[in-house]
């Protein structure tokens, strides 16, 4: 099975248990066990799914960081999780080229999003990219590791007010549009 259809059905797999709050891995052990009308979950996609559980912390972090008024909790579902998958293939998949990534988070944006989101999501991977090719000798890294300055961070911490940003957080932005 092409690694673009394994994609899809582990962005089904991440939307629902994002949907649902149900935990990603016990939603993955179900559909495993059962895939109902569906062909089972394709290798990939399950690796994506466990990518993206294991390293959520860390990719929503990364996202954050990035994004520039949209926290990773007030993106629309589809378009997190669309960006969860990207990020996990740029900064734990090896195997995956950063623009491949880029590419088939697009492709499923155009075709499952508003018309507003390729933007959102071009940028904002494009982002994480420039970020973690830039030398280190050239600021601090983004790569979406744990680091001294960030270890307090909460991914998943909501602002007192919507789309309030630090000082900080403003400085770190690269300036992409939504």
């Amino acid at each position: 099975m092409a690694r673009s259809t394994a994609r899809k059905r582990a962005l089904n797999t991440l939307y629902e248990a994002d949907e649902k709050g149900q935990d990603i891995l016990s939603l993955l052990a179900e559909r495993i066990a059962e895939p109902g009308a569906q062909t089972p979950l394709p290798d990939y996609a399950i690796d994506i799914v466990r990518g993206v559980a294991e390293h959520r912390r860390d990719i929503d972090r990364t996202l954050n960081d990035h994004s520039t008024g949209w926290k990773v909790w007030r993106m629309p579902v589809v378009d997190r999780n669309i960006l969860r998958i990207a990020v996990w293939e740029i900064l734990f998949n090896d195997e995956v080229p950063n623009k491949v990534a880029i590419d088939e988070a697009l492709g499923l944006a155009k075709t499952l999003c508003d018309d507003d989101s390729p933007a959102f999501i071009h940028g904002l991977l494009s982002a994480v990219c420039n970020d973690i090719e830039r030398p280190v000798d050239d600021g601090p890294s983004r790569s979406g590791t744990v680091d001294a300055e960030h270890t307090d961070d909460h991914a998943d911490d909501q602002p007192s007010e919507p789309g309030a940003q630090n000082a900080d957080e403003s400085a770190e932005t690269t300036g992409e549009s939504e």
